[in-house]
């Protein structure tokens, strides 16, 4: 549920982080009967509680075809991330994936912990697939097929330009978007989205990984592999692994504030992708990652400890935004705030502080255009949609968090 000294300084988190708990445990009580679609959902939690949440609010067709989409994604990704595995090895498996979810005999040993699980008993995820529609299945098969072809390309080649850079997010996140945008159509029931504003709501998150995850990438062990392309780190150190050293700490700053800058770009077409939805369900699906996304930008924009160690947003605001986002008007109001934030953070002196300044702007000007914005209205990110006392609200929910842990604890006959 979260730190107790985080609750303590932001007590309006306790009210959506018990919602969230209590959806976790709801959603473990809703798992399929059937042993695949068991293990498919129970994998599904194990490699990503949030999206195991927000994808549960989809119609149950449309949900078992994004779950499946999701792990043969993760099962491809998990064997490029392997820099165990050689590659000439590596090549003809991510080559011809597309094919092997076909095949319920199919399994790779390869990766670590809940990776590995799913990679073992892969049989499970391509026993399901193959109880998807024919348009769902089609539509999986084929930007399997494109991601492998695109993530084995990158096997042999470093990113070198923004162009590469670019490339290589599509291959592994833009294509993601294109899946989606045709499982949503083949559901019927929203409009085929263009590629381009599908590519962009996949390169923003991934663009926004990437940032986030340079530490733990450039320590894999045995060998890391590094996306932030030269054409931009190269204007600031000699090594990609210079960042992390201390004496590098002002360079290190300005090149991780080039690298946000880069992904504000994708921020309109997002909010164009997400106007355009007309499912609710959907339309929540996509919108709580991409506001996850600007969120985390806000926070690591001109932040060292990306180069020391971990860098999220809390859990509590992660609560907020699953039980807030609702409509059109919370994006506009999410985006807008979070870029208020970023934009407070920027120093002048910085390199790319007026770049960085007028694309924050624009995507304000956007949001404000849109109408969903009034002068009265309270931050999305640091007030309830209710007004509470904090003080009595801390105290009702830590005599509540009390009585659930203590019912958590005792044994269970």
């Amino acid at each position: 549920m979260g730190s107790l000294g985080a609750m303590l300084k932001h007590p309006d988190d306790i009210y959506p982080l018990l919602k969230l708990k209590m959806a976790a445990r709801h959603i473990e009580k809703q798992i399929p009967p059937e042993p695949h679609w068991a293990f498919c959902y129970t994998m599904l939690h194990k490699v990503s509680r949030s999206f195991a949440l927000v994808i549960q609010q989809l119609g149950t067709e449309l949900r078992n075809a994004v779950c499946i989409f999701y792990l043969v994604l993760r099962a491809l990704d998990t064997v490029e991330d392997d820099t165990a595995i050689e590659t000439d090895v590596k090549l003809p498996i991510l080559i011809d994936f597309h094919r092997h979810i076909y095949d319920p005999k199919w399994h790779f040993a390869c990766g670590t912990k809940e990776y590995k699980v799913l990679m073992d008993e892969f049989h499970h995820v391509s026993t399901a697939f193959l109880e998807l529609g024919k348009g769902y299945q089609e539509a999986i098969e084929d930007i399997t097929k494109r991601m492998g072809a695109g993530m084995a390309k990158f096997i042999c080649k470093e990113v070198e330009t923004v162009d590469d850079y670019d490339e290589y997010c599509h291959y592994v996140a833009g294509l993601v978007g294109l899946g989606l945008s045709k499982l949503f159509h083949a559901a019927e029931l929203e409009d085929l989205a263009t590629d381009e504003l599908s590519n962009s709501m996949g390169l923003f998150l991934q663009k926004t990984n990437i940032i986030r995850d340079y530490l733990e990438d450039i320590n894999e062990i045995p060998k890391s592999r590094m996306f932030w392309p030269r054409q931009i780190w190269s204007k600031y150190v000699n090594k990609l692994e210079d960042l992390k050293y201390e004496e590098n700490s002002d360079k290190a700053v300005q090149c991780l504030n080039d690298m946000v800058t880069n992904a504000l770009i994708h921020m309109e077409d997002c909010l164009k992708y997400m106007s355009a939805l007309r499912d609710p369900a959907i339309f929540k699906f996509c919108a709580i990652p991409q506001i996850m996304a600007i969120g985390t930008l806000a926070l690591c924009y001109n932040n060292i400890e990306v180069f020391r160690g971990v860098v999220k947003m809390r859990r509590g605001l992660t609560a907020k935004v699953i039980d807030r986002t609702r409509t059109m008007a919370d994006v506009y109001a999410a985006f807008y705030d979070f870029s208020s934030i970023l934009k407070s953070k920027v120093d002048k002196k910085d390199p790319n502080a007026t770049k960085t300044l007028s694309r924050l702007e624009s995507v304000q000007k956007t949001c404000r255009d849109s109408g969903a914005l009034i002068n009265s209205r309270k931050s999305y990110i640091v007030n309830s949609e209710q007004s509470y006392n904090s003080s009595l609200i801390m105290v009702m929910f830590l005599i509540l968090a009390i009585i659930y842990a203590y019912v958590s604890a005792s044994p269970r006959f």
